[in-house]
């Protein structure tokens, strides 16, 4: 899943984009407004975490602002402002919920898996297909009685794949979903990352589930 996070503090932008990724996100930072309403319009965010104290302008104009253009994500507001006003008036300008600084980083996770799951109830916390499941909260996957090893990006790469069963996966795709602003279009990553999944799925006896489509992508499917 892909998250935006809006903040000019670096270190804060860095501390919240390096836990994001640990916990299997793909995560792009914009230090002002106007930097992450146009990535917002570029890219499929699941979810935006957006400082209130922005260079630019308030983080409120920039929640109006993604609402007006018609961005349907859910929006998690930072702030150092703790008062009831300043809270109703982040949630008016279209927030969906809102954190106080300074913060555990544990109730930031939680916080957005909670958005995630009031915003997409397909997003359940355990997904399954054939013989597979993978847990989204202990972030362990297993198929059939043999537990899977998996890197944070091979994670990521199932989590996509198990959302959208039998349906065909564009590398375009699969790049905006589980890659960032940064990802190299030109390389063939996503193949290697791909290949480098199957063996681990298929470490054994295990059927094929995931196949290539020529001239298209990747699918998750089980062998007819």
């Amino acid at each position: 899943m892909r998250l935006l996070v809006v903040e000019d503090e670096s270190k804060m932008s860095d501390f919240i984009r390096k836990g994001l990724s640990e916990a299997g996100y793909a995560v792009d930072v914009a230090e002002t407004g106007s930097a992450g309403e146009s990535l917002a319009a570029a890219n499929p965010y699941d979810l935006v975490v957006l400082d209130v104290m922005l260079p630019d302008q308030s983080g409120l104009d920039t929640a109006r602002h993604l609402r007006r253009d018609d961005y349907n994500g859910p929006i998690l507001m930072l702030t150092a402002l703790s008062g009831t006003r300043d809270k109703v008036h982040g949630l008016d300008a279209g927030a969906d919920d809102y954190l106080t600084k300074p913060f555990a980083f544990e109730e930031l996770l939680a916080r957005i898996r909670a958005l995630l799951r009031r915003h997409h109830p397909e997003k359940q916390s355990m997904l399954r297909f054939s013989n597979l499941e993978l847990d989204l909260i202990t972030r362990r996957g297993r198929r059939g009685s043999k537990e899977l090893t998996l890197t944070q990006k091979e994670f990521a790469l199932l989590e996509y794949f198990l959302r959208n069963p039998n349906r065909p996966l564009s590398r375009t795709s699969i790049s905006e979903h589980v890659w960032d602003v940064h990802f190299d279009t030109e390389s063939n990553v996503i193949d290697v990352y791909v290949n480098m999944l199957r063996k681990k799925l298929e470490d054994g006896s295990n059927k094929k589930l995931i196949h290539t489509i020529v001239g298209v992508g990747y699918v998750l499917r089980e062998e007819e």
